[in-house]
C-alpha cells in the first residue's frame, strides 16, 4: 500500500480570494514504511504573501522570486502523487488549493480524481474526541519530536505528520531494538512460526547483569507501546 503525506503552505487563507500554493512537501510511504523518497518545491505565487501567513511560515516573496510557477513542477508532482492514498491533516484547507492550481494550469483532474484521501484532523477528531488535535497537540500526545518546527514547514510538517499518523493507527506489532530508541512499526509481513521439531533447544540461565538489562529493554519496550507490553517483568 503506497501513502503520501502532504503539506502545503500558502499566501493566505483562500484560494477563492486569489491565494496562492508557495510549497508543497510529500514523504512517501510503502507498507507502513517511510521509504525516504520525498517530493518538495517552493513556488513563485505571482503575488503578495499576507503578513499573517508570513508569521506563520516565515516564507516570503522576495525569497520566492526565482523559484518556478506551478505549471512548471505540476506534471512532476502528480507523477509522485499518482494513484496513492493521500494523508493530510485538515485535507480540505490543501486540497482546495492544489485544486484550484490545477485548475489554473489546465484543468487538470482535481485531487480527490487521481487519488485517495485520508484526514488526519478527521480521524483524530472520532480518536479523542474533545480534545485538542492540532498537530503540535498531536506530536505531544504521541510523542513525536516536532522541536524544529519553530516555524511551519510543508515539508518538515509532513514528515512530522507521517509519524504521528503510523503512531496513531498502528500498534506494537514490529520493534526494531540495538539502541536507547524504541522504534515502534506495523508491518503486514508474514509470521513465521518456529520449527520444533528442528532440534534440541539449548537455554542457559542469565545472569544478575543481564538480567537488569532485561527489565529495562522491557521498560522501554512498554513506554513506546503506551503501557501494553505484554512482557513486563511483572508479568513474566
Amino acid at each position: 500500500m503506497r501513502q503520501i503525506v502532504l503539506d502545503t503552505e500558502t499566501t493566505g487563507l483562500d484560494p477563492v480570494q486569489g491565494h496562492r500554493v508557495i510549497e508543497i512537501g510529500c514523504v512517501e510511504i510503502e507498507n507502513r514504511r517511510l521509504t525516504g523518497r520525498h517530493f518538495h518545491c517552493y513556488l513563485n505565487p505571482d503575488r503578495e504573501i499576507d503578513e499573517g501567513a508570513v508569521q506563520v511560515h516565515g516564507i516570503t516573496t522576495a525569497f520566492l522570486a526565482d523559484k518556478p510557477r506551478f505549471p512548471q513542477i505540476v506534471d512532476d508532482f502528480l507523477r509522485f502523487v499518482a494513484g496513492a492514498e493521500l494523508v493530510i491533516h485538515n485535507a480540505p484547507f490543501d486540497l482546495g488549493f492544489l485544486n484550484s492550481e490545477l485548475q489554473r494550469a489546465g484543468n487538470y483532474p482535481t485531487m480527490e480524481e487521481q487519488c485517495s484521501v485520508t484526514d488526519t484532523l478527521v480521524m483524530a477528531r472520532k480518536k479523542h474526541p474533545g480534545q485538542r488535535n492540532s498537530l503540535d497537540a498531536l506530536c505531544k500526545r504521541y510523542e513525536v519530536d516536532n522541536s524544529q518546527r519553530d516555524l511551519h514547514g510543508a515539508l518538515l510538517d509532513a514528515e512530522i505528520l507521517a509519524d504521528v499518523y503510523l503512531l496513531m493507527t498502528g500498534g506494537q506489532t514490529n520493534l526494531l531494538l540495538g539502541s536507547d530508541e524504541i522504534v515502534v512499526e506495523k508491518t503486514d509481513a508474514p509470521v513465521r512460526r518456529l520449527n520444533v521439531d528442528r532440534g534440541v533447544l539449548v537455554t542457559y540461565q542469565p545472569d544478575e547483569e543481564e538480567k537488569a538489562a532485561h527489565e529495562r529493554l522491557l521498560a522501554r519496550i512498554n513506554k513506546a507501546s503506551q503501557n501494553r507490553c505484554i512482557w513486563t517483568p511483572q508479568d513474566a
